[in-house]
């Protein structure tokens, strides 16, 4: 998966940094949702998507670092955010469970 794909200019584009890539776009992105979604209820909310995306771009910036660049700093400064966004989604699904019993 290291093997170029195709290049922009001077830019060599693999697998593996189409997978960075997404990432970046997720884990950017999520901010938008929650800009957004704190917008449309008029105070300061962090929706489920943000948390799927934040856990999703995440994982595959850890991909990238992992197995495409073999970076220990990178895999060490995607790793707590993946851990935090798993923890609060599940907080943020068995809440909802919770208020939908009541």
């Amino acid at each position: 998966m290291n093997h170029e794909l195709f290049t922009i200019g001077a830019l060599s584009v693999t697998a593996w940094k189409l997978i960075g890539y997404t990432g970046v776009l997720l884990f950017g992105g999520r901010w938008f949702v929650q800009l957004i979604a704190s917008h449309m209820k008029k105070k300061p909310t962090f929706p489920r998507a943000f948390w799927y995306m934040s856990l999703s771009g995440s994982l595959c910036l850890l991909s990238y670092f992992i197995f495409g660049k073999n970076d220990s700093v990178g895999i060490l400064s995607n790793l707590f955010p993946a851990c935090v966004s798993s923890y609060n989604l599940f907080l943020d699904i068995t809440h909802r469970r919770r208020e939908e019993k009541i």
